[in-house]
């Protein structure tokens, strides 16, 4: 009971319809003035449908140049065991991994592999096509959205997420599950931490020992958004135009970045490009409630979206690449969601 309150009152953890229901009718304004109700799916024409959700996270990763992209290999349904062994080796990904769905969102099935037994499990359990990529170790996460009209040659970095990994502190008593229960945040996310084979909930950590709860940074597996937008700087945009630049037909979305220091990180080095979200990005430095309000939330929404629109227009126009058409982008939505009911339902 005490949880729900918690989400009931704390506009974080709303569902998500509650930021888009809202803002339709600008949505619909936006289809109006284009005279197509798909004008953003011309906005990364490398990329299907712009980014709806249905795209290849693998094909999309190729994008990335290769020192900025983790080593993946793709998983179809029912390859020989051997052969996905032998892939790796090849590709020189070690243990752990991350194994995820080529086709997903939200932390959908994101799981670290530790072993050759958890990974054949997986693919046993989860008969689709499956990306497994190399576990980044660096130390630190963020979003960074960045848009670009393909007419200028300077684009911009309109949020930058940093992510703060769900976990607790020992004091030197207390069982794991405890501090979850007494932590505010963690607690919320007791279900996802009990299912996680690599937390003992029964062990007692040392006084001052740090335990981490998750080595996902979606912010369904708890990791908690923290607005980084006064890091922002012309550094920062230079090394981003540089990286937009050398990522084909990609003007709009966010990308998921790891790296050990900001420094690094604003000079282009030391860092790998996790994934390229496309027109369903989300500015997530909205999400960090303590220094956002919900309707400030709302108005960011309208302002990329606008964003989106001028981008989609200018591809239409001057790059002359076609919307798609509403019959088949409602075809691909709904496939989209009988996949994701699909695969959720699995045991």
């Amino acid at each position: 009971m005490r949880n729900r309150f918690q989400k009931i009152f704390n506009w974080e953890y709303w569902p998500s319809s509650m930021f888009y229901v809202p803002n339709i009718p600008y949505a619909f304004y936006l289809a109006f003035k284009a005279r197509n109700l798909t004008f953003f799916t011309a906005a990364n024409p490398s990329i299907k449908s712009s980014g709806n959700g249905t795209e290849s996270k693998f094909e999309t990763i190729q994008l990335i140049p290769e020192p900025f992209r983790p080593k993946s290999i793709l998983v179809k349904p029912k390859t020989d065991f051997n052969k996905v062994v032998e892939d790796l080796k090849q590709a020189q990904i070690n243990y752990p991994i991350i194994a995820k769905p080529d086709i997903g969102f939200r932390g959908l099935l994101v799981k670290k592999i530790n072993s050759d037994t958890e990974l054949k499990n997986y693919l046993n359990k989860y008969p689709i096509d499956i990306i497994i990529q190399e576990f980044i170790e660096l130390t630190n996460e963020c979003g960074i959205f960045y848009f670009r009209n393909p007419t200028h040659e300077k684009g911009k970095i309109s949020s930058i997420t940093l992510k703060k990994f769900l976990s607790v502190t020992g004091d030197g008593n207390s069982k794991i599950k405890d501090l979850v229960l007494a932590d505010n945040r963690a607690r919320l996310y007791l279900d996802i931490i009990s299912e996680s084979e690599q937390t003992n909930l029964d062990s007692v950590p040392k006084k001052h020992e740090i335990i981490n709860l998750s080595t996902i940074g979606n912010h369904c597996k708890g990791t908690q958004f923290i607005n980084g937008n006064h890091l922002i700087t012309e550094k920062l945009h230079q090394t981003f135009d540089e990286i937009n630049k050398s990522i084909n037909g990609w003007y709009y979305g966010r990308l998921d970045i790891k790296y050990n220091s900001f420094e690094e990180l604003e000079n282009g080095k030391n860092l790998k490009i996790l994934e390229i979200n496309g027109i369903i990005a989300e500015p997530t430095h909205i999400y960090d409630s303590e220094n956002y309000t919900y309707f400030q939330a709302l108005k960011e929404i309208r302002t990329h979206w606008k964003n989106l629109y001028q981008i989609s227009i200018t591809n239409h126009k001057i790059l002359k690449t076609p919307y798609k058409k509403t019959k088949e982008f409602s075809k691909e939505i709904i496939h989209l969601k009988n996949y994701v009911s699909t695969i959720r339902n699995i045991n």
